[in-house]
């Protein structure tokens, strides 16, 4: 396989106090990410792993390191590299008194579509996500599992090689969050390389081909599930990660 996402020595610091002072989110960490899988990326709150997100997604520039997506060098590559993401961000990004599928023609003109070309590839999504008797509402009829959903397929009507789901079914009851769980399996069974953040390690642990564990700006473990919990004797990803980082994940929907 070959990798879609490459960083080396990545690293990230923000300012604060007029400059007078420095905050290291990530410091200097190096992975890769292989095109087709599912990659888990967990950490505790304030591990860096929103920040190294938002990096790899164009959405914040590195302080130093390297960065290619897709064989793009984020230096060199940031409106070409963003053809070829789709993001789904927490709270999405909907438009509320539009219906969905007026929702999804307008992210697929924003990707240079032309109308017709974004109607049929709604219509495509609507089908493949069982979405059609949803279309014609309005987004602030939907429940949030309905909502979530949606969210999935404007992530991707541009068909992007590479997804960025940022922890895809918080808050989500248990039923509507396995429906999320089998629409992000539907979209890894046809190639889509997805970077998952969450709160669940359930989720993780049920979608993830790979995950890496950052605590303190740092990967400081990375391999498969069944490799994890047999290197640190554990029948779960929660107490794996327990003994790797000391806390306890903090459960969203506790």
């Amino acid at each position: 396989m070959t990798a879609i996402i490459e960083t080396k020595d990545l690293r990230k610091v923000f300012t604060r106090d007029r400059g007078k002072s420095e905050v290291v989110a990530v410091k200097g960490t190096t992975f890769e990410v292989e095109r087709g899988e599912v990659f888990g990326f967990l950490g505790p709150n304030g591990a860096g792993k929103t920040t190294t997100m938002r990096m790899l997604s164009t959405l914040l520039t590195p302080t130093s390191g390297s960065v290619k997506i897709a064989g793009l060098d984020l230096n060199d590559g940031s409106e070409e590299i963003r053809k070829k993401i789709g993001y789904v961000s927490q709270v999405g990004g909907m438009l509320r008194d539009a219906t969905g599928l007026e929702n999804l023609i307008f992210q697929g003109r924003l990707y240079g579509m032309s109308e017709s070309q974004a109607r049929e590839r709604a219509m495509e999504l609507a089908k493949l996500f069982n979405l059609e008797s949803y279309m014609e509402r309005k987004v602030g009829t939907y429940s949030g599992g309905q909502k979530r959903i949606f969210d999935l397929a404007c992530g991707i009507i541009h068909k992007p090689e590479l997804l960025f789901l940022d922890e895809p079914s918080t808050g989500l009851d248990p039923q509507n969050r396995v429906h999320v769980w089998d629409q992000v399996k539907k979209l890894h069974e046809q190639g889509t390389t997805i970077f998952l953040t969450t709160h669940y390690l359930e989720e993780a642990d049920a979608l993830s081909d790979r995950v890496a564990i950052m605590d303190k700006g740092e990967v400081i473990a990375i391999g498969t599930p069944s490799e994890l919990k047999e290197k640190y004797g554990s029948t779960t990803l929660d107490d794996v990660f327990l003994k790797i980082t000391g806390h306890i994940m903090w459960n969203p929907g506790a």
